[in-house]
Order: structure tokens, then sequence, then C-alpha cells
């Protein structure tokens, strides 16, 4: 047999439509589209120069994802946040990240090793950007190496439905001064304990990052609450 002068894709072109989603996402976590503004199809073709088919499909995925909500009347608006949903998310959060972490510790390998502190270093190298698009993405991609050595395929999909809210949940946080610890020194402490394969410090590690921002997030929705 000849030998394949083809080396495989490690990563697919992104179509049109993933390009529109992912600028629109990034334009709602990153605050240019605000909680309750209507996103109206001919503008937004406009800018975009694709056509309303595109943007149509693009609001439903966003609307999957919990980003964009469409009002009888109204048509589609970005999404509002309120505690009671902040809560809901963080919760389900430690459920499944506390887990995962816990069993891909259990289960740790040296390549699964080098491949979190990669996504670790991506994911710092991110922040120093401050680029929201790119923490989304680099974030979404050190969960992932976790979930993926946890063997948790269903949960993880579970958590990419997530993904936009939990973005805006960061972002918001991002910008607080009174954190317990600063971010990176959470993420830092969850891949260590990963990588030194000791289950009940991952699983601790995940609850204080988690317990922190969840406090974080409630503060602040409380105080949006109490201007309105």
């Amino acid at each position: 047999m000849t030998k394949s002068i083809l080396a495989p894709i490690d990563q697919p072109p992104m179509t049109l439509r993933d390009m529109v989603q992912e600028r629109m996402r990034d334009a709602i976590i990153e605050g240019h589209f605000k909680p309750g503004e209507r996103l109206v199809e001919r503008p937004l073709c406009d800018q975009l120069g694709v056509s309303r088919t595109v943007i149509r499909e693009t609001i439903r995925y966003l609307e999957a994802e919990g980003l964009v909500e469409i009002l009888p009347g109204r048509g589609p608006i970005v999404a509002t946040m309120n505690r009671e949903d902040a809560r809901q998310i963080y919760d389900i959060r430690r459920m499944l990240e506390t887990y995962a972490a816990e069993t891909c510790a259990r289960q740790i390998t040296p390549d699964r090793v080098k491949m979190l502190r990669e996504a670790l270093e991506n994911l710092q190298a991110a922040r120093k950007e401050k680029t929201p698009g790119a923490l989304f993405r680099a974030s979404s991609d050190f969960y992932s190496v976790i979930f993926e050595g946890a063997g948790h395929h269903i949960a993880w999909e579970i958590v990419q439905r997530l993904n936009g809210r939990i973005s805006r949940l960061r972002m918001m946080t991002l910008s607080s001064t009174d954190r317990a610890q600063p971010g990176q020194v959470h993420m830092q402490a969850i891949c260590d304990a990963i990588t030194a394969g000791d289950p009940m410090a991952a699983r601790q590690a995940v609850g204080r990052h988690l317990d922190d921002t969840a406090a974080i997030a409630d503060r602040l929705l409380a105080e949006d609450e109490a201007e309105e």
C-alpha cells in the first residue's frame, strides 16, 4: 500500500456560520450588545455582510446557548441574567466540574499532564491579552481537557451549552478587585492538583474557585437589581 502523503487536519476550517456565531457571541459576552437589547436582522446583515438566513440560524444557535431570548412581539433580544440564574449555573458547574476534576486526577496520564499544562499556558496568555473571545475559547479548551481526561463526554456537552452564560459571568467577575484569590491562582491550583494525581485536592481546588466567583457574581447582580 502506498504511504499517504496527506497529513490529517487537526482542526477543520470554520464555516461562515461558525464565524458569524463566534463574532456575535463575542459581541454579547464583551457587552457590545447589552442585556435586553433587540437584535435586528437587517443591521446585523449589513454589519456582517451575510444573509438573513445566516443571521437567523446564528440567533437560534445563540438562543440554545442561553445568550438570546425570543420575545413575542419583540423578536430576539440579548438575554438577561439574574441572581437565581447565576446560582443555578454555578450549582450545575460545581456538580459537574468537581467530579470531572476528581476523576481526571484519579486516572491522569503523562499525555494528559502535558495537554493540561499546555491548556493552562494558553489560558494564562489569553488572560494577558484581555480579549474576551480569546479567553472564552482558552477557558473552554482548559476544561475540555479535564472532562475528556475524566471520560465525561455527556457532562461536557451540558457544560458547552452553558458556556456562553458562563463566559458572561466570567467577564463580570474578572473586573472585581475583591476576589479571595485571582483567577489564575485558582486555575494553577486546579492544574497542579490534577497533574499530581490527587483527586481530593482537585475537587477542593475547583470548589474553592467556584465558591469565590459565585459570591462575586451574586454580589454584582444584586447591585444591578437594586439599581433597577
